[in-house]
């Protein structure tokens, strides 16, 4: 009985420790973005992983506008996701500036530029502030050991929601993802050209 009160008390301490650093290294990056400390921000945030996984849902988006038309083979799909991530990974690398994250993440939108298109309606990280993530422990999803997603949206329905995913690097968690709304990702995705 005792060894099964101990590991019952192990894994307990394991969750803590581990929730507990996501959630410490989230509320540094939420401080950062209220202060708007770019050069802060960008610490908190690994910008490849990030670069990423903003790359692979224009990718993704961009495919279901082009199959919303016609069949896309497996060919098409295949020079897509690899010339389209190129292309992707180049209008995300100007977004990715510390200036244009920490507005993007203050804000919740970012201005048009020649570079980039207009991002509107996403939440500002500072909410979070607002919010006991505790008795709302539903917006903290486990997606694998070293990855945690956690909603900022108030809404969970795909077409609204805007989600930031952490990554474990060593004993704290970066910035690797903003799962964007479906609703943002199509208006990116209607300023590219369809073949």
């Amino acid at each position: 009985m005792r060894w099964f009160l101990g590991i019952v008390a192990a894994v307990m301490v394991t969750a803590a420790v581990y929730y507990g650093s996501a959630l410490y290294s989230l509320s540094d990056l939420v401080a950062a973005t209220r202060d708007g400390n770019g050069a802060a921000i960008v610490a908190r945030t690994n910008l490849p992983r990030l670069s990423n996984s903003l790359s692979s849902q224009i990718v993704k988006a961009y495919l279901e506008r082009v199959g919303a038309t016609r069949r896309v083979g497996a060919a098409e799909r295949m020079l897509v996701s690899g010339y389209g991530a190129t292309i992707a990974d180049v209008m995300v690398s100007k977004l990715l500036t510390p200036e244009n994250l920490t507005e993007l993440l203050k804000a919740g939108q970012l201005a048009e530029t020649k570079a980039s298109p207009t991002i509107t309606g996403l939440p500002s990280l500072t909410d979070l502030e607002k919010i006991n993530l505790l008795t709302q422990f539903g917006r903290v999803h486990y997606i694998n050991p070293v990855k945690l997603s956690i909603r900022v949206s108030k809404s969970a329905d795909p077409e609204d929601a805007t989600a930031i995913v952490l990554h474990r690097s060593s004993l704290s968690w970066k910035l690797a993802g903003i799962d964007l709304p479906r609703k943002v990702l199509r208006d990116i995705v209607a300023r590219l050209p369809t073949p």
